[in-house]
């Protein structure tokens, strides 16, 4: 009896302490998602808006929704999220929100890794097109393609590919479109533009987020 009585005690040592862990434990992002539904609590966005989700090149994007507002722009970048932090937040990252059109920011971070090919980048970006469509079938989506951030020089040829890839299998799909700033952020001869990033070279400064603005703004819906 005494044999069952500290093996009880075991287990229920064990099961507090790996609860009081768990509870410690939250996955990346957390907190940013939680105060997105505490600020729609708040002040609830239109229903029937633009809603942008993807990494930081949109949370640093302060004036996105007033820059947008014609179209209700709600902006739902957050972190230095990846295709699969996207997977993984999509039910509270788009679906409380019935966009009429959906645009995605994502996939640079996950070529960062440094151990994510191209057929990834793509791959994870198919999940996240099918858990959207799984829930709205007809709502529009549009890829802004990874842009050429000074600092991530060394993974140029891997971001090319992956643009290459996703604007591929847009074009197969219905109600998308793939929106290519790459070569808009780009010289003449193919250069990059270091005056369009702010001192860290990965983040764009205003004159960065303007030709994002002009690419961007002709493939939104009223």
């Amino acid at each position: 009896m005494r044999k069952y009585g500290l093996l009880l005690m075991l287990f229920l040592s064990v099961n507090f302490w790996g609860e009081a862990i768990y509870a410690q434990q939250k996955v990346p992002f957390y907190d940013e998602i939680q105060a997105f539904k505490k600020h729609d609590s708040l002040n609830p966005p239109l229903k029937n808006g633009v809603l942008f989700i993807g990494s930081s090149s949109l949370r640093k994007w302060t004036d996105l929704e007033k820059t947008f507002a014609d179209y209700h722009a709600i902006n739902r970048g957050f972190g230095g999220s990846t295709l699969l932090d996207a997977i993984y937040y999509e039910h509270d990252l788009v679906d409380p929100y019935q966009p009429k059109q959906i645009v995605i920011y994502s996939g640079e971070n996950d070529i960062a890794e440094g151990n994510v090919s191209a057929q990834i980048v793509l791959d994870r970006f198919k999940k996240l097109f099918e858990l959207i469509r799984q829930q709205q079938p007809l709502v529009p989506v549009a890829f802004i393609s990874i842009k050429p951030s000074p600092s991530r020089a060394k993974f140029q040829p891997i971001v090319i590919e992956s643009n290459e890839l996703i604007k591929k299998f847009l074009r197969k799909q219905r109600k998308t479109v793939f929106i290519n700033v790459y070569r808009k952020m780009l010289t003449a001869d193919g250069q990059m533009r270091p005056e369009l990033f702010g001192s860290d070279m990965l983040h764009m400064n205003a004159q960065g987020y303007q030709i994002w603005t002009k690419a961007i703004h002709p493939h939104l819906i009223k």
